[in-house]
């Protein structure tokens, strides 16, 4: 998984060893000492994730973690504490200054990997949530939900009677309501469970102590339609570091190794929920009533009114972040003939199956949208003409290996497309000149029309 790491310590070699580790791992990594440098380097280019020495002895680094968390541009931006005393007292004072999770040295590499992987995946996830939210407020859509009034509704599992009197008298008593408790293996046959829960705390410190069990439990967990989107907390040995690498690749959301006091566990709780309810009112505000005003009814897309001012915000997050993106304009080679030769439903078949080849190949944060009968737009954010390109090429395959039923008893039929690329630069201004980036990306379309259609080309200003 790419991204861009900030390593933010005083001490040099802390900050060597951490970047040679990460660097070693494929990830663009920048490290500086000082928050004050910290400051300097976001404000060049976004990062996608911090690490930050936050017990070097000064308050600087809480009044960083401080001012990344209020920032509108920042707020999404995971942190991980790094080094410290590995005690409940000192992971709680980390997380209360806006850590994401607490790493004491010496730092097990493999844990290391996998909660950087895990909390780059969960920052993708909100900025890109927080990115169509936006976009719906601009357009005029936002239904502006408040919260949720009523209390989270959190689970706590375990085999031990003992553990569950005191794990879940710590998450009533910090969370100041009742916690549903059960049996781990209990959970899987509860088919009548009232309520969807929002998180499981999963104390897993003496049942499945192999591991299998409890990467069963978890994959069951997400495979489930009452349980899959709840957040889960699990509870491990101190030092069971591979088990605690692999649920987090598996999909936990947080782990706690060792003993822990409750104003720890009941502030990782209170994140969870708060990431569980923040990311589930912008699912149902861009996937329930407001979708039907920014969607298109055949291909199920992205419109073109949508498009037009999302496009907008990815232009102005690049000017933000220093990250270039890449557009492309999509066109189904002889459409026209093939809605004469077989007909407007054959016709509306290729384009819900091309559509769907869309939404299939690309990441969760491109813009993918039909913007006129035969056309489709792609944005992809911070992605060079040379990775956009290899995309539409396996795109165009894809799509001219793909059949379509042509009725009756006619043979499949097959669609080709040509693509055009043209280059979207952080230093570009939005407004107007968005219009002359789409009229390059049309440019090349036409070319790559003109050269025999079934085919990719780039605008020649970006090649």
């Amino acid at each position: 998984m790419s991204g861009r790491l900030l390593i933010v310590d005083a001490m040099s070699t802390n900050r060597i060893v951490l970047r040679v580790k990460l660097l070693a791992a494929k990830y663009d990594v920048e490290a500086v000492a000082s928050c004050e440098a910290a400051d300097a380097a976001i404000a060049r280019r976004m990062p996608d994730l911090i690490l930050i020495n936050l017990f070097d002895g000064t308050d600087d680094s809480l009044a960083f973690c401080a001012r990344v968390r209020r920032a509108a541009a920042t707020r999404n931006i995971p942190i991980i504490s790094v080094g410290g005393q590995d005690t409940s007292a000192a992971r709680f004072s980390a997380l209360d200054a806006g850590a994401d999770d607490v790493l004491p040295r010496p730092i097990c590499d493999t844990l290391l990997m996998a909660r950087v992987r895990n909390l780059l995946r969960r920052g993708n996830r909100a900025r890109e949530l927080d990115m169509r939210s936006e976009t719906l407020r601009m357009m005029g859509l936002d239904d502006a939900a408040g919260p949720r009034i009523a209390p989270a509704c959190v689970t706590l599992l375990s085999d031990s009677g003992i553990a569950i009197a005191s794990i879940g008298g710590m998450l009533q008593s910090g969370l100041r309501q009742r916690i549903r408790t059960m049996g781990i293996d209990g959970v899987l046959s509860d088919h009548g469970q009232p309520v969807s829960p929002d998180v499981f705390v999963i104390d897993a410190r003496s049942h499945c102590d192999a591991g299998d069990d409890l990467f069963r439990l978890l994959a069951d967990l997400r495979t489930r339609d009452t349980t899959r989107h709840a957040a889960q907390l699990i509870l491990l040995p101190a030092n069971d570091l591979r088990t605690a690498a692999l649920v987090l690749d598996l999909g936990a959301d947080d782990v706690i190794l060792g003993a822990f006091e409750g104003d720890e566990l009941c502030h990782r709780t209170r994140a969870l929920v708060a990431h569980k309810l923040h990311r589930d009112r912008l699912m149902d505000q861009v996937n329930t009533g407001l979708a039907a005003a920014m969607t298109d009814p055949l291909t199920g897309l992205f419109n073109r009114r949508y498009a037009l001012a999302h496009l907008h915000r990815i232009a102005e997050q690049a000017c933000e972040s220093g990250c270039n993106y890449a557009l492309m304009v999509a066109d189904i080679d002889h459409f026209k003939s093939v809605n004469d030769t077989y007909g407007h439903s054959v016709g509306d078949r290729v384009l819900m199956g091309v559509g769907a080849c869309l939404r299939d190949s690309f990441r969760p944060d491109d813009l993918v949208a039909r913007i006129g009968g035969e056309e489709f737009l792609i944005v992809m954010p911070r992605t060079s003409v040379e990775d956009a390109t290899v995309a539409a090429q396996r795109l165009r395959e894809m799509i001219g290996a793909k059949p379509f039923d042509a009725n009756g008893d006619r043979p499949a039929l097959h669609v080709t497309i040509s693509v055009g690329i043209a280059a979207g630069s952080a230093a570009m201004p939005t407004g107007g000149t968005l219009d002359a980036l789409f009229d390059r990306a049309d440019v090349a379309l036409y070319r790559a029309k003109a050269e025999g259609r079934n085919a990719v080309a780039v605008d020649l200003s970006a090649a």
